[in-house]
């Protein structure tokens, strides 16, 4: 599929840009969501990539996390936490006080290392990792699946990234890919798949919830937060890769953790209220 079909495309081969600004992104992002696709990644700028005129990318973002620069991955920081924050989030509460459902977790008794790393690196691999790996992605299901019932600490961790890592190296050992057949099959089938993934990932976070009497047409508002984030996380595993949209997902989660922490520490007050 040529890269001139998503928005942008000529905006990002002009001289001295390796990729498209936000606003493509924007816009690019919208497109996908409508039509679920799996066209081509966004450029990127590789490891030890120079631009035309012999300068080098501004933030070294730009070669780790699969091409997308630091303020790009704060502008969607900001656009996500602003929809969650001023419009979603409050629907959800407002579903959650209305039907008598109530938090199974205590935000203030999770830890560092289950909400910024375990959690999306698991459920980035569950949900998103097969959107673009499907052959693969089968195989480590039973792994991920385990994982995300497990109580996460770091050895814990290193027993599934071990698991994980071996199959993936007896895969590409064995050159394991489906045949084209398959392939096509997946390509059309694709926006299908693309947002029951994301409907999925929404849906696993009312376990996260000791639910009242809400009636099953209200259940889905209670995770339209997680709904809405988990498009973007998906467009992003398509056009960046894996490790963009796991860098992402740690850096929401991170944002409320750090308030909370923040105001546990220096005013108690609020919370108690």
């Amino acid at each position: 599929m040529p890269d001139t079909d998503w928005p942008g495309a000529s905006a990002a081969r002009a001289p001295g840009r390796g990729r498209p600004g936000f606003r493509e992104e924007f816009a690019d992002f919208l497109a996908f969501v409508r039509r679920p696709a799996l066209g081509p990644r966004l450029p990127r700028a590789p490891y030890g990539y120079r631009r035309l005129d012999g300068s080098r990318p501004r933030y070294a973002s730009q070669e780790w996390l699969g091409g997308i620069a630091g303020p790009h991955l704060a502008a969607w920081l900001a656009v996500l936490w602003g929809i969650n924050l001023l419009v979603l989030g409050p629907v959800a509460a407002s579903v959650a006080t209305a039907s008598g459902a109530e938090r199974r977790l205590d935000t203030l008794q999770l830890s560092w290392f289950h909400v910024v790393l375990w959690a999306p690196v698991v459920e980035e691999m569950l949900f998103r990792f097969g959107l673009r790996r499907p052959a693969t992605a089968l195989w480590l299901l039973p792994v991920l699946l385990a994982a995300l019932l497990l109580r996460p600490t770091p050895a814990m961790a290193a027993s599934v990234a071990f698991a994980c890592a071996i199959i993936a190296a007896v895969l590409a050992w064995r050159r394991y890919r489906w045949p084209w057949r398959w392939l096509r099959r997946y390509r059309d089938a694709f926006p299908a798949i693309f947002h029951l993934s994301t409907l999925a990932f929404a849906f696993l976070h009312l376990l996260n919830f000791r639910l009242g009497e809400a009636g099953w047409l209200l259940l889905p508002l209670l995770v339209l937060p997680q709904w809405a984030t988990g498009l973007a996380l998906g467009w992003m595993r398509v056009r960046f890769g894996i490790g963009t949209s796991m860098a992402m997902h740690a850096a929401f989660n991170a944002g409320p953790m750090a308030l909370l922490w923040a105001l546990q520490k220096y005013a108690p007050g609020w919370l108690d209220g």
